[in-house]
């Protein structure tokens, strides 16, 4: 299966910065995707940002100018920079890999997520 290891969260003040790593391990046959989601307080989970394996990313339009998505295929690894954090973006963040493993099906598999606290 796939594991999905995340880093990188914490507390900011508004303005600040941070970046967040996710590296997949495990067996893994073919990575289509991979990105983040969030989960605020009483909300849903909503996309963030999406790196998938031809090279195009996708970003939220509520991070757009703020947040950058890249990865690094032969680490298996997808980083968030976030510039420029306002309170809203205070969250759990959840590292989504789109990937084909010992089952041999494709799926998605989460990590356990990294609280990201943007407050004065």
């Amino acid at each position: 299966q796939v594991q999905l290891v995340e880093s990188g969260g914490g507390l900011v003040q508004p303005g600040g910065s941070l970046r967040l790593s996710c590296a997949a391990s495990g067996t893994i046959f073919t990575i289509y995707g991979m990105g983040w989601y969030r989960q605020a307080p009483g909300k849903e989970r909503e996309l963030v940002a999406l790196s998938n394996s031809g090279g195009s990313t996708t970003l939220a339009d509520s991070v757009k100018g703020r947040f950058t998505i890249s990865s690094d295929t032969a680490k298996k690894t997808v980083y968030l920079q976030m510039n420029s954090l306002e309170p809203e973006d205070t969250a759990v963040y959840y590292c989504n890999c789109n990937a084909i493993s010992t089952d041999f099906r494709r799926k998605d598999y989460w990590g356990r997520g990294t609280q990201v606290t943007v407050s004065s």
